[in-house]
């Protein structure tokens, strides 16, 4: 790959990060969208061709967001020298701390986009813009449940099926986490890595077939949380 690539890439990079911070300020300073990607691109001396070079209109530049401030957190993650080393389950709680780090740091832009009037992520499509990232991470985990009395013709199929269950598993607890920090009010959202841990460490103790007492202390905590702070 010649430097000069590169050179044009990192431009380009940078000047989709510009468009992206020029747009937070807009919404956070106004409370609202710009009126449409004319008033937009006047409002910041950008033509609208240079606008849809990077993104089809508005509510794809919204959707870009937490797509970026994972793909941040992953190329963090990976200029750590001690990452390759670490097992699954201490990557996985370093993504986590690492991301929700990102979105406390961009906290009123994240609620802006995503907590709207509901709080309803089942709807919020710029949530679910991220899984396809997510679910490449998860893959590179490289996670295993033990497979016993399987026979070899039933084998392969069944360890398909049993990769898809994990990767759903997995992004059903990213969800369950990130709604845990969207109402969190605790200092520093320190409520929150209390969650990550108990929910990260119950699920691994699921694929290690211990999964009782985990359970069971996971559910005091959200018992603690949800019902009797109420």
């Amino acid at each position: 790959m010649s430097n000069i690539f590169i050179e044009v890439m990192k431009k380009i990079n940078e000047r989709k990060e510009q468009i992206l911070d020029f747009y937070s300020k807009y919404v956070l300073r106004h409370n609202e969208k710009p009126l449409n990607v004319y008033t937009f691109c006047e409002n910041h001396n950008m033509s609208e061709v240079e606008f849809y070079s990077f993104y089809a209109g508005l509510e794809q530049l919204e959707e870009d967001y937490l797509r970026y401030f994972f793909r941040e957190s992953v190329v963090l993650l990976l200029t750590d020298e001690s990452y390759p080393g670490d097992s699954a389950k201490n990557k996985l709680l370093s993504l986590y701390y690492t991301f929700f780090e990102q979105l406390t740091l961009n906290r009123s832009l994240v609620i802006y986009l995503i907590d709207g009037r509901e709080n309803n992520l089942a709807a919020l499509k710029k949530v679910w813009t991220l899984k396809p990232d997510f679910t490449e991470f998860v893959k590179s985990l490289e996670l295993s449940v033990p497979l016993s009395d399987i026979d070899s013709e039933n084998m392969l199929r069944l360890e398909k099926l049993k990769n898809r269950s994990l990767e759903e598993l997995i992004w059903g607890n990213f969800l369950s986490v990130l709604k845990f920090w969207l109402d969190d009010r605790s200092p520093n959202f320190e409520k929150t890595d209390v969650f990550i841990e108990k929910s990260v460490d119950t699920g691994f103790e699921l694929l290690d077939v211990k999964p009782l007492k985990k359970l069971l202390d996971l559910g005091k905590f959200l018992f603690n949380e949800k019902v009797k702070s109420h």
